[in-house]
């Protein structure tokens, strides 16, 4: 049983989670998320503590986005979009249980105030900014970084956020580098 509450956006996604994982979830509805489902998650985070689970898409980031401002502290978990893609419907719904356990495996918590380790500067020697193939690059690497796809200022505040290390980075961009992203 996982000690945290998993958000999820919805049903679809409770039943997927089940079947990967123990746990218990709080489903947002979508992203319009009402002050009812908040109350719920910061109770949850006050007693049990929890994990974002949510779609790797526009939508799952809006969400992620809104639960991770209202309640501060929240783990996070990411499911790669190739992973949750079935007949071009992306969600967490059609993850197999494997990628949602690894995703659970893979839990990232905010460190709000920190300073990041790696700069805007490393960002762009590494490709992931400013660069032709800087969108795949930046998937491969929030792939094995377990932070998800964002675009480039995103992507260095989760760095932030989730205090990824230098060494961290470096062991990342090598395996993308050998693998030839």
């Amino acid at each position: 049983m996982i000690k945290e509450v998993i958000v999820v956006e919805g049903r679809d996604d409770t039943v997927a989670v089940k079947r990967a994982v123990e746990a218990d979830t709080i489903e947002t509805g979508g992203s319009a998320i009402g002050p009812a489902v908040i109350s719920r998650i910061k109770l949850a985070m006050e007693r049990r503590g929890v994990i974002i689970l949510t779609d790797p898409d526009f939508a799952g980031e809006r969400i992620r986005k809104i639960v991770a401002q209202k309640v501060p502290g929240c783990k996070h978990a990411f499911i790669p979009e190739a992973d949750a893609t079935r007949k071009g419907d992306i969600g967490v719904e059609n993850a197999s249980p494997e990628s949602i356990r690894r995703a659970l495996e893979r839990v990232h918590t905010e460190m709000p105030g920190k300073e990041s380790m790696i700069d805007w500067q490393d960002l762009i020697e590494a490709g992931l900014i400013v660069h032709p193939n800087a969108a795949s690059r930046r998937m491969a690497m929030g792939n094995l970084l377990g932070i998800g796809y964002c675009n480039g200022k995103q992507f260095h505040n989760r760095m932030r956020m989730f205090q990824i290390s230098q060494q961290e980075f470096a062991d990342a961009l090598a395996q993308i580098e050998n693998e030839g992203s």
